[in-house]
């Protein structure tokens, strides 16, 4: 989202995260910008019971927990590290400036927004009204349009079974049977366990 040497010059630190480690936590102050250096944060709600809701994914060069930076409340959502993972933070209140001398980056700010807010109304309306293999489908479309690093070369999705279902509101057993049955019938390939669209 922002240069990384933009960041640094305002005065941004990298800071290593290892893989399960938890950045920030939903209901907590907001002190900090974050972007994604390297590595993969997945931004989640987590229920009483220890489960996982999967707001989005994040991957390099993205930016996460945003959200109180413009309206000043608490993380709305926590960050957790998938893997071991580099990340660059830069204080609020210099986040605050950057945004007023560099109006630029408050439209790339604007626009990363809606296509979240987008997404969001696509997430809803799918666990509302279809069934699980339509979920997966509109998912792993979805992730193909936005042409990240979750499809790798050769369309191979890097989301584990548990991440899809955390993302669709279905239970792993369920995905793991949609998943046959869309293998069955064309809509995607599944080689050596590995999911390909």
């Amino acid at each position: 989202m922002i240069d990384i040497d933009t960041l640094l010059a305002w005065g941004a630190v990298y800071k290593k995260v290892a893989a399960g480690e938890i950045i920030f936590r939903e209901g907590a102050d907001c002190k900090f910008y974050h972007q994604l250096v390297s590595g993969s944060i997945r931004w989640s709600n987590i229920k009483d019971d220890g489960r996982e809701f999967i707001q989005n994914m994040i991957e390099p060069g993205e930016s996460f927990g945003e959200f109180p930076l413009f309206d000043g409340c608490n993380y709305a959502a926590s960050a957790i590290a998938n893997k071991d993972s580099l990340v660059i933070r830069l204080h609020k209140d210099s986040f605050s400036k950057i945004l007023k001398e560099s109006p630029e980056i408050y439209l790339k700010f604007l626009q990363l927004f809606s296509e979240r807010l987008r997404f969001k109304f696509l997430l809803l309306k799918e666990l509302s009204c279809f069934g699980p293999e339509h979920r997966i489908s509109t998912l792993f479309s979805h992730f193909k349009k936005s042409n990240g690093t979750l499809l790798k070369k050769h369309s191979k999705l890097e989301l584990t079974r548990q991440q899809i279902a955390d993302m669709t509101g279905l239970r792993v057993e369920t995905v793991i049977r949609s998943i046959r049955r869309m293998n069955d019938t064309g809509e995607l390939t599944i080689e050596r366990g590995k999911v390909y669209c």
